[in-house]
């Protein structure tokens, strides 16, 4: 009996897929895109409106023959691509080779890939989006003309084998501008002083506390200046400053903040976090997992309060409303990451899908747990021999975990870590007795080399690429046969720095090593890189400008809401454009 076709992009979202419908669909992959543009100037007709030309590619000849043949025998075929430009262009495409019309035959869109959506799904089909297969198009047109001409200026002027690209050029500029900023940074040494104290706690029995003198001293003079004059001091609790205080969940994971916090958590590389959370999506265990939204479904928040009220308790549910990013550019109508079912607390699969998933799990979870109540303590220590002195302790207690029974979010390096440390009980004009005084000779930093998850954070605040872009960027610039930007851990070079340390009024100097600029997993710019750079920059300045880029992304989501023209969009970049060129190799 023949049945209807239903076409998705991967055999694996084709296996989940097939288990819900009742045997009514024979499930078909299309291995993902099936055709491309033509090489070279062949790919797009300049002179006709900037019409491109596709090919079947090569890889996929044999795939797009068993569509075809699959095609013959059904009753009917419906298309069930990713709900974004590119699975719509991919549905555009697999309608031009297989002779469908893109304006009845049925499309169906959905955010999981669970039996309840995909039912849902077939029960509103509706036709493919031409403006999102537009903005696509643009979007293929538009790199293939500035790669092309790009690089082809590089091959002449700079090097042969060179590329360029609108998007992998800036994210180039971006760690060459980092780069520079550190290599031009001169560190400035400064003392650091720190007191540690003997106290009893309730018990009676003697614990530490540990406090930091509020003013940094700026050589060694006078920190050795300093500790003379504590010498023989009596040390005073002079205040004692306690503040409640709480802290909010933070929002279900976008494509970004997965990127950001498997990399710290995970150690993941992001195009490994997307290969892992595709895989999650494709066997139904989480939503489509490129997205900007931070919401998610009134169904889903409700399923997770249950969840939430069921494992840990009542008091710590607490339902939110993240709104959906509202600038222009916002991914096209998604969900936050999330599971598809709450109840789920762990999955099957390799062991990047697993651990993947306990994050998504435990983030979106945490998302509509109770604030954590929190309490905040200043202790003031004053020196006698130094009234203009204070030493200061600060630390927290948790009165109520909340939300930080599951979930806390990591930090990158160059961010401040929550001070969460836990103080003896003391009470105000307590005197203290000093165990010893250190001051350590500390330099400033330069900002932090980009990893790859701070550089997706950096091309997202600037408004370069989309969720779908940001692993393909990181990727081509690090693709050794570019050899633009490379991923290293680095062990730093030797520096010297002074220890003082006052105890029982003697001190004591020592002189130690550290290696300074130390870094673990960093992105760094290539000679070949920063020259490739300079000389784009120098010759193409508009195109290397990240506000150029955002405004192309801005250009691309007017054509995808069907309020501007693809090819009048090319148009207008295009000329200007190709005379740059064109002089440029002149010269």
């Amino acid at each position: 009996m023949a049945k209807k076709m239903l076409i998705v992009e991967s055999p694996a979202k084709a296996k989940t897929i097939s288990k819900y419908l009742d045997g009514e669909f024979i499930v078909k992959s299309s291995y993902g895109h099936v055709r491309d543009l033509d090489k070279g100037n062949k790919g797009i007709d300049k002179e006709n409106s900037f019409e491109p030309k596709y090919v079947v590619s090569p890889e996929k000849t044999k795939v797009v023959k068993e569509l075809k043949e699959t095609a013959r025998g059904a009753t009917e075929v419906w298309l069930a691509t990713d709900e974004d430009r590119e699975g719509e262009a991919i549905a555009w495409h697999l309608c031009e080779i297989l002779g469908l019309d893109a304006k009845t035959t049925k499309r169906i869109v959905f955010r999981e890939i669970t039996k309840s959506a995909i039912k849902g799904a077939i029960k509103e089909p509706r036709t493919v989006d031409i403006n999102l297969v537009n903005a696509q198009q643009a979007r293929r047109v538009l790199d293939r003309l500035v790669g092309f001409e790009l690089s082809g200026v590089l091959w002449r002027k700079v090097k042969s084998k060179l590329s360029a690209g609108r998007v992998q050029s800036v994210a180039v500029k971006l760690i060459v501008e980092r780069e520079r900023e550190i290599l031009g940074f001169t560190p400035t040494p400064f003392f650091k002083v720190q007191a540690f104290f003997k106290v009893k706690d309730a018990k009676g029995q003697a614990v530490g506390l540990k406090a930091d003198l509020k003013t940094k001293l700026e050589n060694l003079k006078d920190a050795q200046e300093f500790l003379e004059k504590s010498k023989g001091a009596d040390y005073n609790i002079s205040d004692i400053i306690v503040k409640p205080s709480k802290r909010k969940p933070a929002a279900p994971f976008t494509t970004s903040t997965l990127q950001q916090d498997a990399s710290r958590k995970l150690g993941f590389a992001v195009k490994r976090t997307m290969i892992a959370a595709q895989r999650l999506y494709e066997q139904g265990h989480i939503t489509y997992m490129r997205t900007d939204s931070k919401s998610m479904s009134s169904q889903a928040v409700g399923a997770i309060a249950d969840q939430i009220g069921n494992q840990f308790g009542q008091e710590y549910v607490q339902v939110r409303n993240y709104a959906a990013k509202k600038s222009k550019g916002a991914q096209e109508a998604h969900e936050a990451i999330r599971p598809t079912v709450a109840e789920t607390t762990s999955i099957s699969g390799d062991s990047d899908m697993e651990r993947l998933y306990d994050l998504i799990w435990k983030r979106a979870v945490a998302s509509q747990m109770s604030d954590a109540q929190l309490e905040k303590t200043t202790i003031t220590i004053g020196v006698s021999t130094l009234p203009e002195a204070k030493y200061e302790a600060k630390g927290e207690v948790v009165i109520f975990d909340g939300f930080l029974k599951l979930y806390m979010v990591s930090k990158d390096e160059d961010e401040e870590e929550d001070d969460s440390t836990l103080l003896p009980p003391v009470v105000k004009g307590q005197n203290v007795d000093l165990n010893y005084v250190e001051s350590v000779q500390r330099f400033t930093k330069p900002t932090a080399r980009y990893t790859e998850a701070m550089l997706v954070k950096r091309l997202e605040e600037l408004g370069i690429g989309r969720p779908s872009t940001y692993a393909p960027t990181v990727t081509k610039i690090m693709d050794p046969v570019r050899g633009y930007v490379k991923k290293e851990s680095r062990e730093g070079t030797p520096r010297n720095y002074e220890i003082l340390t006052l105890k029982d009024d003697k001190i004591e100097q020592r002189t130690e090593v550290e290696n300074a600029g130390a870094t673990s997993k960093r992105l760094y710019a290539s000679d070949i890189g920063k020259i490739v750079s300079d000389f784009l920059e120098l010759h193409f300045d508009d195109i290397m400008q990240y506000a150029f880029t955002a405004d192309v992304e801005g250009q691309l989501d007017e054509i995808a809401n069907g309020d501007k023209k693809w090819q009048e969009m090319i148009s207008e970049f295009y000329e200007p454009f190709h005379n740059k060129v064109e002089k440029t190799t002149a010269e």
